[in-house]
């Protein structure tokens, strides 16, 4: 070996040895931790219900609807629709001569139809008790001879004429002044707000939900004058099924929310029909809301949760939790940094959640993500925000 391979063998040596003294080894990588990462909640007692939810829409607690039997000429406006109304304002002018005439003409007949019924039947009741009297003078004179078997059944047959008569006759009177009556009851309604020169009277306070009179237009007696509502109070209308009306009482409290007022109350169920509307066959139901309920219009849609089966002290956990395979339903929860298998049997099921019937106990920890990639005895680790 020749003198210049020694010295470059002797400097790669010394070089190595350099790089040795001077610490320079390669750092090694960070162990990855081991386990599933997972979730857990703690499992806790809860109340919990089943929900049913369905669609109503709000209405004014009170309202008012002015109506005609006959259409009819406007000549004056005073309010409009969303205008608020005092009892006794003035809404509009209609020009009800025609209609004030017919009003007049049906009492007049009504008043006539009623004197003569009543004139008709004092007469008769005059007449049959003459022959009634005349009857029993014969029956006192048969008793002394006076009189015949024959008198006594001639009288009784007259008498009996005279009763179906009358009857016959007051039964035509009277249905004549039912037929008035009815026709100027019907008039008293389309009139009950209309004063003797035509102004249409607001009968409650409110707001103009709807006007159709247009000054120098026609009135039709097919759409109300106008609607009057009192916003300051309002209810809930809606329809149920009959699976569902039979779990419903008078007081109990529903969810509420109106998401065009944005707003989400408490109401109370206040009636509850008995029988189904003929078209759905559904039963309507009304709850009463709070007076404070504010931003409420009627027309607004709004979706009702009834709660019904309610349990107050249930062991409930978020639904996600639950897995099924071959229609066993299970959980996991963390032991010691160990994931346990759970059979599990639900009950209720409410907004997200389910009541645990048997298989978990309040205080265990629940898996509620990364569930699905355990089995049982798998080592875990719990994180928080991972998924």
């Amino acid at each position: 070996m020749n003198l210049k391979k020694i010295t470059s063998l002797l400097t790669a040596a010394l070089l190595l040895l350099g790089l040795t003294a001077c610490g320079g080894k390669e750092e090694s990588a960070p162990a990855a931790p081991s386990g599933v990462a997972v979730e857990v909640t703690e499992v806790s007692m809860d109340a919990i219900s089943t929900e049913h939810r369905v669609s109503g829409q709000v209405a004014a607690e009170n309202s008012s609807t002015i109506m005609l039997t006959s259409a009819a000429k406007c000549s004056a406006v005073y309010f409009h629709a969303g205008d608020a109304v005092k009892e006794g304002d003035i809404i509009c002018t209609l020009e009800l001569e025609g209609t004030l005439a017919t009003y007049n003409a049906a009492s007049i007949g009504y008043e006539s139809a009623s004197q003569s019924y009543y004139d008709q039947a004092a007469v008769f009741d005059q007449q049959i008790a003459l022959q009634q009297q005349n009857l029993n003078n014969l029956k006192e004179l048969f008793a002394i001879g006076a009189a015949s078997q024959l008198e006594i059944d001639q009288a009784q047959l007259q008498l009996q004429s005279a009763i179906a008569t009358r009857n016959a006759t007051l039964a035509q009177l009277e249905a004549g002044m039912e037929n008035a009556k009815s026709g100027l009851e019907q008039l008293d309604l389309a009139l009950e707000n209309v004063d003797e020169n035509g102004n249409v009277i607001a009968p409650m306070d409110g707001v103009l939900a709807s006007m159709t009179a247009v000054e120098g237009g026609i009135v039709s007696n097919a759409m109300p004058v106008a609607v009057i509502n009192d916003n300051s109070r309002m209810k809930i209308s809606v329809m149920v099924s009959e699976s569902l009306v039979s779990q419903l009482t008078i007081g109990d409290k529903a969810d509420v929310s109106v998401a065009a007022a944005g707003i989400a109350l408490k109401g109370t169920i206040r009636s509850v029909d008995q029988t189904a509307n003929m078209q759905t066959n559904l039963y309507s139901v009304t709850l009463a809301l709070p007076e404070d309920a504010e931003g409420l219009l009627p027309g607004m849609f709004a979706d009702v949760t009834f709660h019904t089966d309610v349990n107050d002290n249930a062991v409930v956990i978020p639904t996600q939790s639950i897995l099924t395979s071959n229609n066993v339903q299970y959980v996991f929860v963390v032991e010691d940094g160990t994931a346990v298998y759970r059979e599990v049997t639900t009950g209720l099921t409410g907004s997200g959640v389910t009541e645990i019937r048997s298989g978990l106990s309040a205080g265990e920890q629940l898996v509620t993500v990364g569930q699905t990639y355990l089995q049982d005895g798998d080592a875990v680790r719990v994180v928080s925000g991972e998924a």
